[in-house]
């Protein structure tokens, strides 16, 4: 496989993509540079959301398509934002700024911070593949009480790393290559991949 769709348009996600694929000689094709529109999420969760944006990507291209859907859980909110984590405080239009502002919101007065960035890949190789890869990846921290940082997207200027000391909108590009959900779940991924070929 030398060239793959990526089912987003969320710039953030696709210079992750870029920059971890980039090595492997894959060329990274972006759903909206071949004017596909964004798949419907109805589902209530993420493998659901990622394998339904995989195959709509894919036959409207003809390629293979990698996508991703993934958000933050947070254990005090019954794993909320969850798979809404992108319009949390609605979508017309998505906001970071709103989303996060909202989670400190709901998370005033709570002691139990801990939280978790999940992610699930699917990869179909074709639109109706009947064995699509799966990968997940996890990254625990924490909900802090305040936002620092101006790396990353998202909740990331809230999500504190006890073990890095630091929130993960202050880590280097290549600390968070190392250490993020996507970078996990896109090695198991590629461990998949390599057992297929």
């Amino acid at each position: 496989m030398n060239k793959l769709v990526i089912a987003s348009n969320n710039p953030g996600k696709l210079r992750e993509f870029e920059k971890m694929l980039a090595p492997l000689g894959i060329e990274v094709l972006t759903q909206s540079q071949l004017g596909i529109s964004e798949a419907e999420e109805p589902h209530c969760t993420f493998v659901e959301n990622a394998l339904a944006k995989a195959r709509h990507v894919s036959r409207e291209s003809g390629l293979p398509a990698l996508a991703d859907d993934s958000g933050i859980c947070v254990e005090a909110l019954g794993g909320a934002p969850g798979v809404i984590s992108a319009r949390y405080a609605g979508d017309n239009p998505k906001s970071d700024r709103r989303n996060n502002d909202k989670l400190l919101q709901n998370m005033q007065g709570v002691t139990d911070r801990r939280a978790h960035y999940y992610c699930v890949l699917v990869l179909v190789r074709h639109a109706d593949d009947p064995q699509p890869i799966i990968a997940e990846g996890e990254w625990w921290g924490e909900i802090a009480h305040e936002e620092r940082g101006d790396g990353g997207f998202g909740y990331d200027p809230m999500f504190w790393l006890p073990e890095q000391g630091k929130m993960s909108a202050e880590l280097s590009h290549d600390e968070k290559a190392q250490l993020s959900h996507r970078a996990k779940a896109l090695k198991v991924l590629l461990e998949k991949l390599k057992l297929k070929h």
